[in-house]
């Protein structure tokens, strides 16, 4: 039994495969490659099985989204550490390595990520997590090099490894004991956001998350849902929703829901004007919340709410959008107050 797995989620994704195992395989010496197929009916496992005899296949019968999808396939690995990787990353040379002995001499550190850097354009951070994700108080998540849509060119301005709020599902690196202990990804999720809530509950019960500044991995992005797809919209305004009911305490929430709700109905109108389909997403997100307020209610009731101070850094002490938008400060940065 390997220390490390490394579990790459796959639905239809025979290219991806092709295209990005190779990297894992030579870049992660020691450590256990699996594939775990979400129900693909394409020729991904065929292509496995031929081309990759020595990575790990786990079924997966039907399609269950990427939350019940790793939730499966992570009660069947069995090494100390298990990285979750998207199909659409490459990695590099002794990526894991800085990663793992962070984990192994900090043992309050649950989860930590990589540099994400852009496979298309490698001197810029990639979208999803770029320098380790942050949040501020009314919920809004964010990364070092990635504030919303701007995303910064790396200079080597964020190489320093430090705490950060959340860990990106692109690439995370988590203690699998921890992982199926605390319920893996809240399948109410389905996709997106859903690695903030596990990071979230992670920091409840006492543990760090990290950024290690010393590992770099290049991510395509975009390959279960584009950015711009109405359904990712739905997703991103119905979870971040989830995320606040959740997790904020209950005196804050009191204020700063009303608060999300308007700013979401802000963003809805402004779609109206040249992105319709996203305005649809946005009220349909709402319609779902209401539908299921009530369990999100009992999962919040199970939560611990309160965090040793150490463990809320990561989120930030005031409003990002209010920053990004009216005070045009693009970059982290330029933020202030950190």
């Amino acid at each position: 039994m390997s220390r490390v797995a490394v579990v790459i989620l796959n639905f239809n994704g025979r290219h991806l495969l092709e295209k990005f195992l190779p990297s894992v395989i030579r870049f992660t010496a020691g450590a256990r490659v699996i594939v775990a197929d979400n129900g693909s009916s394409d020729d991904s496992l065929a292509l496995v099985r031929s081309q990759f005899p020595d990575v790990g296949i786990i079924p997966i019968p039907t399609n269950l989204g990427f939350c019940g999808g790793y939730n499966f396939a992570m009660q069947q690995v069995q090494s100390e550490y298990a990285i979750l990787l998207n199909s659409d990353v490459e990695v590099t040379a002794g990526w894991a390595d800085p990663v793992i002995k962070l984990l192994d001499e900090q043992k309050d550190v649950a989860a930590a990520q990589p540099k994400i850097l852009s496979y298309n354009h490698r001197d810029h951070f990639e979208y999803a997590g770029a320098a380790g994700g942050h949040i501020d108080e009314l919920g809004y998540p964010f990364c070092r090099g990635r504030i919303f849509d701007f995303i910064e060119k790396d200079n080597h301005q964020y190489d320093d490894s430090h705490q950060i709020f959340w860990a990106t599902g692109a690439c995370m690196f988590i203690r699998t004991e921890l992982f199926n202990k605390l319920g893996g990804f809240d399948e109410d999720f389905f996709a997106h956001m859903e690695e903030i809530d596990l990071c979230w509950r992670l920091k409840r019960s006492n543990f760090r998350i990290f950024y290690v500044a010393q590992s770099t991995v290049y991510h395509v992005g975009g390959a279960t849902l584009a950015r711009g797809s109405s359904r990712k919209v739905y997703f991103n305004f119905r979870n971040a929703m989830y995320l606040v009911i959740k997790h904020l305490p209950g005196a804050e929430l009191l204020w700063k829901l009303p608060v999300r709700v308007m700013l979401d109905w802000l963003a809805a109108f402004v779609f109206l004007f040249g992105y319709p389909s996203a305005t649809w997403a946005v009220l349909q997100a709402h319609v779902s919340v209401l539908g299921t307020l009530g369990k999100m209610i009992n999962k919040r009731r199970k939560l611990k709410l309160t965090m040793s101070p150490d463990r809320v850094h990561g989120i930030f002490p005031g409003s990002v959008v209010w920053r990004f938008f009216v005070l045009q400060r693009k970059t982290y940065s330029s933020l202030g107050d950190q």
